[in-house]
Order: structure tokens, then sequence, then C-alpha cells
């Protein structure tokens, strides 16, 4: 087990020896105010991009949602007539070759596996690089009509000044023990959702205040919202696949499944799975885990489910294998168990009032009359 997957687990348990590392987190919050006010103060440099820009990230280490709410995002305004382009650090990726445009054929070595995701789904002009500035730049040589940039995960990247911030909240995870790193998971103090636009990922609810996992009472009947929603499984590998296989059934309710999962949250994924009625056998890996496809092996017997960033990876990895030679019995016979679960990210309706209202604050007009989900 890595130290990653130790560590996560033990923010999960709220183990009791991490409270041993407070003091560790002392230091590490003391750093990072230094930091957020030298940025504050000018005595560190930041960038103007010459266009507004819209930063979605969080406060926590692991999954909140954030790419499926940046899809929809992108896809809303895409439909709406705005011209929105995204930057992401392209973690994963190949630091050198960046800056790099990212489209829908680029490589998750190359990009990182989450830009790839993101320009599948939405074809909007990407950019990535850890520098965000130069992402910028590149981004708009190559469009320079845009008239948004949405930054992927970069809240906590102050050298580059930013016109909204959107936090995402992870409702059924909570804020844990409320400590910064590493005792908690927070990268962050809650104190800093107080200057920003927070929405929390949370299941479809008519209550007016929701408690986390953790205890932690999220009230506000106005908060912005978001839930996941499963749409229908797709093949991930299609082209190998005999007639037969191609027709065979799709995992059905109350079978047995192999859910594996290399995100930033995987019991979200295994939980969605067994609320739409699997018994799920769950393989939690790190975020962004470089799969293999003799790791995949292992698991035999029943199908196999990932999510749809996993599944950029492992396309990536059955097209580099078969482009120099065939699969083997035992490779198509995986093949055709590996199976994705999409969702769709959903908003509430306010979501959308706000960030229209937002825009129209900087001089970026809107229709109004338009279907405001997006799949992933």
């Amino acid at each position: 087990m890595s130290i990653e997957t130790t560590i996560t687990r033990a923010w999960q348990r709220q183990a009791v020896w991490l409270w041993l590392l407070l003091p560790v987190s002392w230091l590490y919050g003391f750093i990072t105010l230094l930091r957020r006010q030298a940025y504050k103060a000018g005595l560190l440099s930041s960038h103007r991009a010459p266009i507004p820009v819209m930063v979605i990230g969080n406060i926590s280490v692991g999954g909140s949602g954030k790419t499926p709410l940046i899809i929809a995002l992108v896809s809303y305004l895409q439909k709406k007539g705005v011209k929105v382009g995204v930057i992401s650090r392209g973690y994963g990726g190949d630091t050198s070759q960046m800056p790099a445009l990212v489209s829908a054929t680029s490589l998750p070595h190359i990009v990182g596996d989450e830009p790839c995701l993101i320009a599948h789904m939405t074809g909007a002009a990407m950019a990535v690089c850890p520098n965000r500035q130069q992402a910028i730049a590149a981004l708009l040589k190559a469009e320079p009509d845009l008239q948004l940039i949405i930054a992927d995960d970069g809240l906590q990247h102050y050298a580059l000044q930013r016109d909204i911030e959107w936090i995402v909240v992870d409702a059924a995870r909570g804020f844990g023990n409320k400590q910064l790193l590493p005792t908690g998971f927070l990268r962050e103090p809650m104190s800093r959702l107080e200057s920003a636009n927070v929405i929390y990922h949370e299941k479809p609810s008519t209550d007016s205040t929701q408690t986390s996992r953790g205890g932690n009472k999220i009230q506000s009947t106005d908060r912005l919202t978001m839930h996941l929603q499963a749409g229908e499984f797709q093949r991930l590998w299609n082209p190998i696949l005999s007639a037969a296989q191609l027709n065979s059934v799709k995992p059905t309710n109350n079978s047995r499944v192999h859910a594996v999962s290399g995100i930033g949250y995987p019991q979200r994924f295994f939980d969605t799975l067994e609320s739409i009625g699997f018994e799920v056998i769950g393989h939690p890996y790190p975020d962004h885990y470089d799969f293999s496809l003799a790791e995949l092996l292992q698991y035999g017997d029943y199908p196999i489910i990932v999510t749809s960033k996993d599944a950029v990876k492992i396309s990536a990895l059955l097209a580099d294998y078969t482009a120099t030679q065939a699969l083997s019995g035992e490779y198509v016979e995986l093949v055709s168990r590996l199976w994705v679960l999409p969702v769709t990210a959903v908003l509430s309706e306010n979501s959308y009032h706000n960030l229209d209202a937002q825009l129209k604050a900087l001089g970026i007009r809107i229709d109004h009359d338009m279907n405001t989900s997006a799949s992933l």
C-alpha cells in the first residue's frame, strides 16, 4: 500500500495518530498564509490575463467533482454563445513539452488525463502548463477571440489573478477533522470559503440543511449545489471485438462487478454503482494512477467498470498496444469486460443564475433559454 493511500484512508477514518502531525500542519498553515499575503501586498508578482479568468478548485485534497463541473459549465457557456477556453496544470503530463494545446486526440501522458477528458467532452480550446501565464499565452495565441478562461484547479495558484472563484465542496466528505495538511486533508483553512462562491456537491435533496459524514452541518437555503447523475454504460473499447462480444449483455442490476478507480475519491464512484444496484468489488488506486493492461487482468470473472477519467488512460494504452501487435486471447477477453460509467453534472438553477450575473458584471452577455446539464 502506498503512503498516499495510507494517509488518505487515515483521513477518512480520522485516525487518532494524525494529531501527532499537528505541528507540521501549523507550519504549513503559516507558510500558506505568508505566501498569500505576499501576493496580496505585491511582494510576489502575479499575472493579470487580458480577458476574465474564472478559477474552479477546492480547499481539500482528493476528488470533489471538479472535472464534471468544469465540463458542465463549459458546455453551458458554449451553448450560450460564450467563447470559453480552459487552462490546467496538466498533472501527469510531460512538462518538458509544455505549454501545450490540448485537443480530442491529445494523449494523457503528454497533457494529463483530466485535460484529455475535458477537451474530448467539450471540444473547447485548452492549454496546459504548470506556469499558468504561459498556458494563457499559448491559448490566446491559438484562439485570440476568447471571452473567458476557466482555470482548472488553480485556486491556490495565486500567481494568477482571477475575476471569479468557485470552490467545490464535497458535502459527503465534509471537512474531516477540519485541519490543514497533513493532519487533515485541507489545503487551506475553512475561512477561505468566505471569499469565494461555494458550490456543494451533494445528493439531490429538498432539505435546507445537509450533514456531512463528519457530522458537519452545511446550511444555507440559497447555497449553490450540484450532483452527479449516472448515465448509460458504454464499452471502453470496440475496434477488436467480435459481433458476439459487442452484443454481450451490459452489466445488470444486482450483479457483481469490479469497480476500478484511480480518481481523487474512489469511494464516491463505488457508492454510485451501489446506488444503482450493483454488488461492488472496489479496487481503489491513487489519483491519476497509471494503469497497465497486465494489471487489469487480475480482475477476472466479472465486468470491470471504470470512470471516464480512467477510461482516457486505458483507451490510450489499448491504442498504443494495438498499433504494434494484435491483442492476445486473454486481452481480448479483458477488453470485452471493460465498461465505462459516464456521469452528468447537474447544477441547481441558482448556480447558473449566479454565473450569469458574475459574467454580466464582467461585460460578458449570454442568453437564457437552454438546457443546463452536460454529460461526462
